[in-house]
């Protein structure tokens, strides 16, 4: 069985965009071991599905009956204007649950998912989701905390959105995608990001994108080899007054 990337499924041999690789509840594959080893799934029926780069994992409008949970890979959220205007409000690595708002009455999808790079999610359906939640407290214990974490960072983007430049909003975007304060390395490589996304986060155009990361490169901010590498250093933008 295959799932294609607007989330319906097929069961025929062609190409597709998102592939079932599993559908268990007792193991879980080694790719995906380590990138969602804070969540125990024992007992949960799922599915790992693989989707490419580029691939809709679900679009805005379609109906939401699922909760969804990044175990590998990069995803990003964006919403699409009456008007066509899109802009992206988030971009989620591993760890990071997503298309929750069907739990609390929101019947179609409020946002439009997709893979930013070649990505393995864990779907559970949502009376699946429901159950284990009023069924293992330690579960719904890690399911609150995702949801107390995110209300946090969207009060915290609200305020960098009305009261910091462009320039600092920019810095601690770019901070909070290297995961900036976990016990790792003093500088992290972030997932494939456009300029044009970006700008679509924070609220500009690209050619001011284009700006700030050339000045930050200059000041040893951020480094450019093929990919992006954000150093702490980079935190004196955001705490400068």
């Amino acid at each position: 069985m295959k799932r294609n990337g607007s989330g319906g499924k097929t069961g025929t041999t062609g190409a597709v965009k998102g592939v079932v690789r599993a559908a268990t509840s007792k193991a879980k594959p080694v790719a995906a071991a380590v990138a969602d080893d804070r969540v125990d799934w024992t007992g949960v029926q799922l599915e790992y599905v693989e989707y490419g780069e580029g691939t809709t994992i679900f679009a805005q409008g379609e109906l939401a009956t699922s909760i969804m949970y990044v175990a590998q890979g990069a995803v990003r959220l964006s919403v699409l204007s009456s008007a066509g205007k899109e802009a992206v409000i988030a971009v989620l690595e591993g760890d990071h649950f997503f298309g929750e708002g069907c739990l609390v009455g929101q019947t179609h999808r409020m946002v439009t998912a997709t893979a930013m790079a070649a990505s393995t999610v864990i779907v559970v359906d949502k009376p699946e989701m429901v159950r284990q939640l009023h069924a293992r407290p330690t579960f719904a214990g890690r399911f609150l905390s995702h949801m107390l974490t995110r209300n946090i960072r969207i009060e915290e983007d609200l305020i960098d959105q009305l009261f910091n430049s462009s320039e600092k909003r920019l810095a601690r975007t770019l901070l909070l995608l290297a995961r900036y304060g976990e016990p790792e390395a003093s500088h992290r490589t972030l997932p494939r990001v456009s300029q044009e996304t970006l700008a679509e986060m924070i609220g500009t155009t690209r050619s001011r994108v284009n700006f700030f990361m050339n000045k930050f490169r200059k000041l040893g901010f951020i480094e450019y080899n093929g990919e992006l590498k954000i150093n702490n250093s980079l935190l004196s933008v955001v705490l400068r007054d």
